[in-house]
C-alpha cells in the first residue's frame, strides 16, 4: 500500500480566475493629486459610534470635553527579528498560550494526546486547526452582549485551514488518490469552522472555560440556512435541501467581521478547492453559464483534501459525496446530488455567539467570493450601515455592503433578527481606483454598469445571478484589479479604511506594468535562496468614503514594506528601520484606542526573521507628499510618481511580536479595557517535509516544545503592570 500526501497548501489562492480586461492598479496613471488638492474637497465624516466587540462609544478621555487633547503614543521597546521557534514579545509583557489544536471544549472530552491517535468525532468538541480572524465579545451576568465588559467574555474565532500532516498518526492516509480511513475524513471535517469560548481575565491572568454553556463548535457539518435574496432558488437546490433553503457547513473561515448587535460573521474564503469537479467527465453536462461561472470562481479539480473520495458505510449518508459538485443524477433541477452544492458556499455567514442553539445564517445579500473578511464601518443612527470586504485572490476586487435600513439602535439586541433587517437587504458595490487619487463605487446590480442578459462575457438573469456570480458582475462593471485584498480596517477615530495588499511576483508586477498606484519593481536581494522580483514585499492603502453611503472616495498610498537595507528612494520608501521592517502585510486590525496593528504572512522576508506583529500610530489620507520611485530591470528604468504617506520612523511604527517557525500571525482582539490583546499563531512548522515528520522531526515545536508535533493556537498578551497593550493615550 502507497501512502499519498496531497499539497500542505492549496493553490487556489493563488489562482488568477480573472479573465477581464478591467484595468487594474498595474495599469493606474502615474497622475495624482498632491496633499492639498487630496484634502481639499474630502467630506467630513458624520460623528458617530462604533459598536460591537472591542469597538466601543467614546470614552471619558476621547470627550470633546477633556483637556488637555490626548495623543496616542507607543510605549514598548522594538522587538528585534528573530528566526528563533518562540513568540517574542517586547520587555515588560507577557505572552501566554491560551487554546490550541485539540483543547476540549466540554468538560467530557479528554485531553488532547496530540499525536494523531484522538477520534475524529471528538473534534467536534475542541479547538479547531489554523486559528485565524476573532473577535472579542464582553459577557453580561444575565447572558447579555455588553460591549464593555472586559472580565468575561465571548471570544469567536476562525479556523481556516488544516495542516494534515500533524492531524494524523503517519499523514492522511490516501491510496490511489482516495481516502480510505474515513475517520481522518472525519476529524478534517470537524476541524475546520468556528470556536466559541468563555474566557474570563482575572487581573493579567486570562483563562478560558472548558464547561461553559457557550461554547461551541461550528464545523463543515454544522446545519446553515440560507438568508436573503439567492435563498430558496433554484440555484441553492441539492439534495441535502430540495427547496434551497439549507446547506450544511462553513469552510476556509479566514478573516471575519461582527455586528453593532453583537453577532460574529465568519467568511468564506477558498471554499472552491474543497469541492471536486473533475472537468472532463462533468464539462459536457453543463450549460455554457455553468462553465463560466465555474471557470470564474475557481471550481474544478479532485479537492483538495480529497474529501469527497471516501465512502461512506451507509450508502444514504451523504457526509463526503456532498462535496462532489459533480452532475451525477437525472432531476432536471439537482434535487437528487450535489451539482449545486459550491454555489452554497462563498459567503459571509452571520453566528450568534450568546445563542447557543441557534443556526447560522448564509447573508446572500452581501455576495458570493473569496471573502476575506466584513469590516463594519460607522455605526451613526439613522444611517446606512456599510462593511468593507475584500476578495482575496490575485488580481480581484474590494467591494463595499449598504444596508438599506437606517441604523436604529433599539436593534442593539435583537441578535440575528436585527441580521434579517440589515445584512439580507441592500446595495453591493465594487471600487473603481483612478489615478488622480479618486474613486468611485460601481453599483453592483441586475440592469446597471453592464450587468445585464446582453452581456457577451455572461448573460445575467436577475440580481440572483449577480449576486451568486459577483466576480462576473464586477468584471462587467469595469472594477479595478487588485493584488490580492487581505485585510481590512476601519480607524475608528476617522472612519478611513485600510486594506492589506500582500504581494506580487514579476509576473503580473512587471516594470512595465508600474504606476502612481503600484510604483514598485524591484530585486528583494535575499541573504539565502533566490531573489524575488516584482513586488515581493507588498503595501497598505486606504481610503476616506464621504459616508458609508457614498459613491466616491479619495485614496493614497499608506506604508510599503521592504528591508531596511533596501534603497531608501526606490524600494525602502516609507523608510523603515531595523526596528520596523517587514515584509506581506496580511491581519489588519484598529483596537478602539486607535492603534493599528499589522500582522505578516511572508515567505519573503523568512531568511532572516519568521512571521511578525508590528503597532503603528496611523495618520490619515493625504498626510504625506509626491515621491518619484525609478524602477529598472537592468535593461530599462521606469520612473514613477506617486503619493505616499508621511514617514514615521520607530516612533509611530514598532515591531511588536515575532512568532516561531513557519508561523502566520493572524488574527487579534482585545478586551475593552484594552489590557489584554488576543493573537492567533497559525500553522507553526507547517514546512516540515514528510521525509522529517517520519523521523520525529519538525521545523517547529511550538507550543509545547521539545520534540512534541507543532499546533496552532492562541495567545493571550498582557502587561506586567497591568496596564494598557502597546499604547495608550496620553
Amino acid at each position: 500500500m502507497t501512502l499519498e500526501s496531497p499539497p500542505m497548501h492549496s493553490t487556489i489562492d493563488d489562482q488568477d480566475t480573472n479573465t477581464s480586461p478591467n484595468a487594474s492598479f498595474d495599469s493606474v496613471l502615474s497622475a495624482r493629486l498632491s496633499r492639498r488638492s487630496l484634502l481639499k474637497g474630502t467630506m467630513g465624516l458624520a460623528a458617530g459610534t462604533f459598536f460591537g466587540g472591542s469597538l466601543m462609544a467614546c470614552s471619558d478621555d476621547e470627550s470633546p470635553a477633556a483637556a488637555p487633547l490626548k495623543t496616542l503614543k507607543l510605549d514598548f521597546t522594538a522587538v528585534p527579528k528573530s528566526l528563533a521557534d518562540v513568540v517574542t514579545v517586547p520587555s515588560g509583557y507577557t505572552a501566554s498560550v491560551l487554546y490550541r489544536l485539540g483543547d476540549p471544549i466540554s468538560a467530557g472530552v479528554a485531553e488532547y494526546l496530540n499525536n494523531g491517535t484522538d477520534a475524529g468525532a471528538t473534534y467536534a468538541q475542541r479547538a479547531g486547526d489554523h486559528h485565524d480572524g476573532m473577535q472579542y465579545f464582553g459577557l453580561g451576568s444575565g447572558g447579555t452582549y455588553v460591549p464593555t465588559a472586559s472580565d468575561r467574555g465571548l471570544l469567536v474565532m476562525n479556523h481556516e485551514a488544516i495542516t494534515p500532516l500533524f492531524l494524523h498518526v503517519a499523514g492522511p492516509t490516501i491510496v490511489g488518490g482516495v481516502r480510505t480511513v474515513n475517520d481522518e475524513v472525519v476529524k478534517e471535517l470537524n476541524v475546520h469552522g468556528v470556536s466559541i469560548i468563555e474566557v474570563s481575565k482575572t487581573g493579567s491572568t486570562v483563562a478560558y472555560s472548558r464547561s461553559s454553556v457557550y461554547n461551541r463548535r461550528i464545523t463543515t457539518n454544522s446545519e446553515m440556512l440560507m438568508a436573503g435574496p439567492a435563498a430558496k432558488t433554484a440555484a441553492m437546490i441539492t439534495k441535502y435541501s430540495v427547496d434551497g433553503s439549507r446547506t450544511r457547513g462553513t469552510v476556509n473561515n479566514c478573516a471575519h467581521g461582527y455586528t453593532p448587535w453583537g453577532t460574529y460573521l465568519t467568511c468564506e474564503e477558498n471554499y472552491a478547492g474543497y469541492f471536486r469537479r473533475v472537468t472532463a467527465t462533468d464539462n459536457p453536462k453543463r450549460t455554457q453559464k455553468e462553465l463560466a461561472s465555474f471557470a470564474r470562481n475557481g471550481v474544478a479539480g479532485n479537492g483538495r483534501e480529497l474529501w469527497a473520495t471516501a465512502t461512506a458505510t451507509n450508502p444514504a449518508d451523504t457526509t463526503f459525496t456532498r462535496w462532489n459538485t459533480e452532475k451525477l443524477g437525472t432531476s432536471a433541477d439537482g434535487s437528487d446530488d450535489f451539482r449545486n452544492v459550491a454555489n452554497t458556499y462563498g459567503w459571509v455567514v452571520e453566528i450568534d455567539p450568546f445563542a447557543a442553539t441557534s443556526t447560522p445564517k448564509k447573508r446572500t445579500a452581501m455576495g458570493r467570493f473569496a471573502h476575506e473578511g466584513a469590516w463594519l464601518g460607522p455605526v451613526v443612527a439613522g444611517k446606512p450601515l456599510v462593511w468593507y470586504q475584500g476578495d482575496d485572490s490575485r488580481n480581484e476586487y474590494i467591494y463595499k455592503y449598504v444596508s438599506n435600513a437606517n441604523w436604529d439602535a433599539a436593534d442593539a439586541t435583537r441578535g440575528l433578527a436585527a441580521g434579517d433587517k440589515y445584512l439580507d437587504d441592500g446595495k453591493l458595490y465594487v471600487a473603481k481606483f483612478a489615478a488622480d487619487g479618486t474613486g468611485t463605487w460601481l453599483l453592483l446590480a441586475f440592469g446597471s454598469n453592464g450587468i445585464t442578459a446582453g452581456n457577451t462575457a455572461y448573460a445575467f438573469a436577475d440580481q440572483v445571478d449577480v449576486l451568486i456570480n459577483v466576480r462576473l458582475a464586477a468584471d462587467a462593471a469595469g472594477a479595478t484589479k487588485m493584488d490580492r485584498p487581505e485585510w481590512g480596517a476601519v480607524n475608528p477615530k476617522n472612519g478611513e479604511v485600510y486594506m492589506t495588499l500582500t504581494n506580487n511576483n514579476s509576473t503580473l508586477r512587471t516594470l512595465a506594468s508600474t504606476d502612481a498606484a503600484n510604483p514598485r519593481f524591484y530585486n528583494d536581494a535575499r541573504t539565502t535562496g533566490t531573489a524575488q522580483r516584482g513586488n515581493p514585499n507588498g503595501h497598505i492603502i486606504r481610503w476616506a468614503d464621504g459616508d458609508n453611503a457614498s459613491t466616491s472616495f479619495k485614496w493614497d498610498i499608506f506604508l510599503f514594506g521592504a528591508r531596511a537595507t533596501s534603497d531608501p528612494t526606490n524600494i525602502n520608501v516609507s523608510a523603515l528601520t531595523a526596528n520596523n521592517d517587514f515584509s506581506s502585510p496580511d491581519g489588519l486590525w484598529f483596537g478602539s484606542s486607535g492603534l493599528l496593528w499589522i500582522q505578516t504572512d511572508d515567505g519573503a522576508f523568512t531568511d532572516v526573521t519568521n512571521c511578525m506583529m508590528l503597532a503603528c500610530v496611523p495618520g490619515q489620507v493625504g498626510d504625506g507628499g509626491k515621491k518619484t520611485i525609478t524602477n529598472t530591470d537592468g535593461a530599462a528604468t521606469k520612473a514613477v510618481e506617486t503619493n505616499v504617506s508621511a514617514p514615521m520612523g520607530d516612533e509611530k511604527l514598532r515591531r511588536f511580536l515575532v512568532g516561531p517557525k513557519d508561523c502566520e500571525i493572524t488574527g487579534i482582539a482585545e478586551t475593552p479595557d484594552r489590557k489584554a490583546i488576543f493573537v492567533n499563531i497559525q500553522h507553526p512548522g507547517e514546512d516540515t517535509s514528510a521525509a522529517s515528520f517520519a523521523t520525529g522531526t519538525f521545523s517547529s515545536s511550538w507550543p509545547g516544545g521539545g520534540s512534541t508535533r507543532p499546533r496552532s493556537a492562541t495567545i493571550v498578551i498582557t502587561r506586567n503592570d497591568g496596564g494598557e497593550v502597546g499604547g495608550g493615550l496620553v
